[in-house]
């Protein structure tokens, strides 16, 4: 099982998030996949998308994830946050989470700016963004035209 590859702290992050079946989620700064394999496996008929600025950590990723992908449950993208746009015809996502992403974490905040809005949009109304940094997530607050109705 994938989720064999989850540190303690990971493990945690991805029991926090409000999963469900059918869910499609958008994972910010993905690494090798892990938390992104985990969450696969938790939503059923769902989908993943997981996104990382990095092509390395997208090519690993892609060597882990071969059965997920392959299934239709898992997809990867090299895209930094704050240049995601939904491409033509995509559905939008419920959730979203990051773990360690600078652009969310107050590290680069005129990413963060920009990334926040991107994410808003790429999700549906009322979607919700966690990120690490809570017991063990805290959500963020999207831009306003965003917030759930």
């Amino acid at each position: 099982m994938a989720s064999a590859d989850l540190s303690s702290r990971l493990a945690a992050i991805v029991d926090a998030l409000p999963l469900r079946d059918g869910l499609r989620v958008l994972e910010i700064g993905c690494g090798p996949g892990a938390a992104a394999r985990a969450v696969a496996e938790r939503i059923g008929n769902g989908h993943v998308l997981a996104i990382d600025r990095s092509a390395k950590a997208i090519a690993q990723a892609r060597e882990g994830s071969a059965g997920l992908i392959a299934a239709g449950k898992l997809s990867l993208r090299c895209v930094a946050a704050e240049d995601f746009v939904l491409e033509a015809g995509e559905a939008p996502f419920d959730i979203a989470f990051a773990v360690r992403v600078g652009a969310l974490d107050g590290r680069h905040p005129a990413a963060g700016a920009l990334a926040l809005k991107r994410i808003a949009a790429a999700l549906v109304p009322g979607g919700r963004l966690f990120i690490d940094g809570g017991s063990p997530l805290k959500e963020l607050r999207l831009p306003a035209e965003h917030a759930p109705r």
